[in-house]
């Protein structure tokens, strides 16, 4: 079994696994937590998962600041969430791990399900990958309740201008998406149910999972789905490697003075 260990990125840190035999083609698994900053990290479905794969996954640490462009003084007073993703830990990844993107696949769970489709939609060809696990699609309904998204919008409605539902673009969008929640998840699935009919009626394709229940919003459904999640990532890395032009081999002659006019 691999192990887990915690590295630092541009100040912060982040939990890191390294599967005792990785990919060849070093796919890894960038994962956003929920609002209860909880990470993959020593969790035993995700990381057997992880290590049966050979996939590497970083988890880094974003506080409650919903993963956007927005600073969020709790995780960083200058510094969005995005581009901390973009700027610290995607050059940490290609430095540290030799990997970069469309090798880099997205994981979300709640507030970080929702951080990751955001991330495909603005980005979908460096991120065509994307699992999202009970996304906090409809994150504006918490506004007004004292958490830091009041710091981040300056009402209600501008919050929801900024949902993942709001950026999906018809003609540009991640190519493998899959979206999970349970039935009974009272708070979040009315969202991304109307995220899915928004996919449908744009001709976006997608897998979907709303029928498993599991125990609602919580860690026994996020893990009961661990195994199709981390498979479906899996495979739809090796898909987008599939799908990447070959480098073609430079074909050299030799030219034989006198008959092909050479010198």
């Amino acid at each position: 079994m691999g192990t887990w260990r915690e590295v630092e990125m541009g100040g912060k840190r982040a939990d890191l696994f390294e599967p005792a035999r990785p990919s060849p083609h070093r796919f890894t698994v960038l994962f956003l937590h929920g609002h209860g900053e909880l990470t993959l990290r020593d969790n035993l479905v995700y990381t057997t998962e992880l290590e049966r794969h050979g996939l590497t996954c970083l988890c880094p640490a974003g506080r409650r600041s919903w993963w956007g462009d927005r600073v969020c003084t709790e995780f960083d007073p200058v510094q969005s969430p995005r581009k901390f993703l973009l700027e610290e830990v995607l050059p940490w990844l290609k430095e540290h791990r030799q990997t970069e993107p469309p090798a880099i696949a997205l994981l979300g769970v709640s507030m970080g399900g929702q951080g990751v489709l955001k991330l495909a939609y603005l980005a979908p060809q460096q991120f065509p990958v994307v699992v999202a696990l009970a996304p906090a699609i409809d994150f504006h309904r918490w506004y007004g309740q004292g958490y830091p998204l009041d710091d981040l919008y300056e009402s209600a409605e501008e919050a929801r201008q900024d949902t993942a539902t709001v950026l999906i673009h018809p003609l540009n969008w991640p190519r493998h998406q899959f979206l999970l929640c349970d039935p009974t998840d009272a708070e979040w699935f009315e969202g991304v149910e109307r995220l899915a009919s928004k996919l449908s009626s744009s001709g976006i394709p997608f897998e979907k999972d709303f029928d498993t229940r599991a125990g609602g919003h919580s860690w026994d459904y996020f893990n009961y789905q661990g195994p199709a999640v981390v498979q479906f990532l899996a495979e739809r890395l090796e898909k987008e490697r599939l799908r990447l032009p070959t480098p073609t081999t430079p074909v050299f002659r030799t030219v034989t003075p006198g008959l092909d006019g050479g010198e």
